[in-house]
């Protein structure tokens, strides 16, 4: 793996309109390169079945299927929620879900981070209360490693301003699997993204700065997007937050 970038896909079967098998081939069909598989109330021999028949339709691409929680599946990449595990375990690739600076400040060895929710979320009603652009730039400065933007983030011009706020990279979920074609919205928003890093000066991206613990560079994508992603999304606002189902 050698970036942290772009477009990168959540998923939640309850949301999809076709089986994730089907929605995952199609947006690498539009140039997708990481998935985080979520679907964290299957049972393990499920969830790992899964992985395995998804894990090849990124490898074929030169993608990655990245797993949220600390069992990799069989695989070599996974993403952690904020609560823990400390210290992250140790993976080819390592992801933790943040939400604020004191998260962020807790990471040791991880490769990235998500920050959320950027908008209001569809996804994730109640969460909250949204960086909004301006937040998430003011936390992306001190965060020590590149940064995805996530939640509510379904549109171009939202994809672009997370871009000029110095995301890396964007983490969708609902746009995605409530797509009646998700190559298609995969191919609009990843053209959004490139166009918005294309247009910025190298020196102004924070996700192009150097990962020392990891090696790893994030670059502009000359196809589809590069990796990768998470699955935390914003903390419950009391007393209305409500949480969706699994």
């Amino acid at each position: 793996m050698s970036a942290i970038g772009g477009i990168v896909v959540l998923t939640d079967r309850w949301q999809a309109r076709r089986p994730l098998v089907e929605i995952v081939a199609a947006a690498v069909a539009g140039g997708v390169r990481a998935v985080l598989l979520r679907e964290k109330d299957l049972p393990r021999a499920e969830r790992a079945a899964l992985a395995a028949d998804l894990r090849p339709i990124l490898a074929e691409a030169g993608g990655t299927l990245i797993v949220a929680g600390p069992d990799p599946l069989d695989g070599d990449a996974v993403h952690l929620p904020a609560a823990g595990p400390y210290p992250a375990p140790r993976c080819r690739l390592v992801g933790r879900s943040c939400h604020d600076e004191a998260e962020l400040l807790r990471l040791t060895r991880e490769d990235y981070a998500t920050l959320s929710p950027v908008f209001p979320s569809r996804s994730k009603p109640g969460y909250g209360p949204p960086l909004r652009p301006d937040g998430l730039a003011s936390l992306i400065r001190r965060s020590p490693v590149p940064v995805l933007a996530l939640g509510g983030v379904e549109t171009p011009d939202r994809v672009t301003a997370c871009v000029e706020a110095g995301a890396a990279g964007v983490a969708v979920l609902g746009a995605i699997m409530r797509a009646t074609d998700p190559a298609e919205i995969v191919a609009s928003l990843t053209s959004a993204y490139v166009k918005a890093v294309s247009s910025k000066p190298p020196e102004s991206w924070h996700g192009r700065t150097e990962v020392s613990r990891s090696g790893l560079r994030p670059t502009v994508p000359t196809q589809g997007s590069s990796l990768t992603a998470r699955s935390g999304h914003g903390r419950p606002q009391p007393p209305t937050a409500t949480r969706e189902s699994p």
